[in-house]
């Protein structure tokens, strides 16, 4: 083996996460028979699910359902670094117009590291860039759930569920935003847009 190759797969590391997945983000999916089912009726299931959900390179190591989340502590083996990169090249390359390559890297990036949310939300970002509303949205939510946080990301995913006319998803969001940042203007006209319309 050769010192770049033996540099290079010194960089993948294994790394334990814990991952929060919303209910509200899993109305009628297949996710949501955990709240709807008792934990003794599920059994392994909600496992399968969830490893389908989350991709077959993640190892699920526990699985905790409350009420409004399950929390799911996973490893996996990522090259962070690199993938990071790739998501920095892609964002270039959006701004540059060229969005379906950069689309294209995205993808890479999460070959690399399957719970990057940087690479999730630079996807769901070029998405909604190119119209793909409902796509984009699934991207963001993937990006919080594997730890985006703040109101930026809330924000677009807001104004995914207003461009659907997913009213009380939109909703939801611009409450979210309002608890985190009160003086938002954008969530607040949001807010008072959305319920007008309903």
């Amino acid at each position: 083996m050769s010192e770049s190759e033996r540099a290079s797969r010194s960089k993948r590391y294994h790394e334990h996460q814990t991952l929060v997945i919303r209910r509200a983000d899993h109305v009628a999916d297949p996710i949501s028979i955990a709240w709807l089912v008792s934990a003794e009726k599920l059994g392994d299931s909600i496992v399968g699910r969830l490893r389908d959900y989350l991709g077959r390179r993640v190892r699920i190591k526990k699985v905790e359902i409350s009420r409004d989340t399950i929390e799911v502590q996973v490893e996996v083996r990522r090259w962070r670094e690199e993938a990071n990169r790739l998501v920095r090249a892609a964002r270039d390359l959006s701004e540059k117009g060229a969005k379906r390559g950069a689309l294209a890297m995205c993808r890479e990036a999460l070959e690399l590291d399957s719970l990057s949310f940087e690479a999730m939300t630079a996807m769901g970002t070029i998405l909604a860039a190119l119209g793909r509303d409902e796509e984009a949205l699934d991207a963001l939510q993937h990006a919080r759930e594997f730890g985006a946080e703040g109101v930026t990301i809330l924000v677009a995913m807001l104004d995914c569920a207003i461009r659907l006319s997913w009213l009380r998803t939109a909703e939801r969001y611009a409450q979210e935003v309002l608890r985190l940042e009160p003086r938002n203007l954008q969530a607040r006209d949001a807010l008072h847009s959305i319920r007008q319309r309903m």
